[in-house]
């Protein structure tokens, strides 16, 4: 049982409702997580604001993607897997790469796969990344300022995929093709 309210552009906070509208035309319909993070304009708010930076990082769109994977794997947030597999699909991701990431498995690619395990490390090490993964990040051909994208990337995604499972957030229809559940 859910005691958060799924909002619209109408029922939402006055201070949310630009960001909903926003939402609304960048989709062409209102993801049910972003009608619900709305009850809390500032989480709301806070979420787009940072997602958006680290969408301006240095990192390509597939690596933001491969840090994204990683934390909505790991969180277990089914509404962000989906979304951002159609992401992927969109950017051209291979079905190899895409059900890598989706099953939590090493990548295909070196260089993604250093970057998917440097996002766990941040992610199991509360951001204390272990020297080793540090150096296998950096000899992949990174740079210390994109250690600190992937930071940023963490804190949105951990953000939008706690809001998520706490208040429960269904998958919306246009998601449905790219439903997915944890692996036991």
């Amino acid at each position: 049982m859910s005691v958060f309210t799924e909002h619209t552009a109408e029922t939402a906070p006055v201070a949310a409702r630009r960001a909903i509208k926003g939402v609304q035309n960048r989709f062409g319909w209102l993801p049910t997580p972003v009608a619900l993070m709305a009850d809390s304009p500032q989480l709301l708010t806070g979420f787009l604001t940072v997602s958006a930076g680290f969408e301006q990082t240095d990192l390509a769109p597939l690596e933001r993607e491969v840090v994204v994977l990683a934390v909505a794997t790991t969180s277990e947030c089914h509404v962000c897997v989906a979304l951002h597999t159609g992401t992927l699909t969109r950017l051209g991701a291979t079905a190899e790469l895409i059900t890598a990431l989706r099953a939590g498995s090493a990548l295909p690619d070196p260089r993604l796969e250093a970057l998917r395990r440097f996002t766990l490390a941040v992610l199991d090490h509360r951001g204390a990344a272990p020297d080793d993964e540090v150096s296998d990040f950096l000899a992949a051909g990174y740079q210390p300022r994109h250690a600190l994208d992937v930071v940023l990337g963490v804190g949105a995604y951990t953000m939008s995929t706690f809001a998520n499972r706490l208040t429960r957030a269904r998958l919306d229809p246009p998601l449905a093709a790219h439903a997915w559940t944890p692996a036991a």
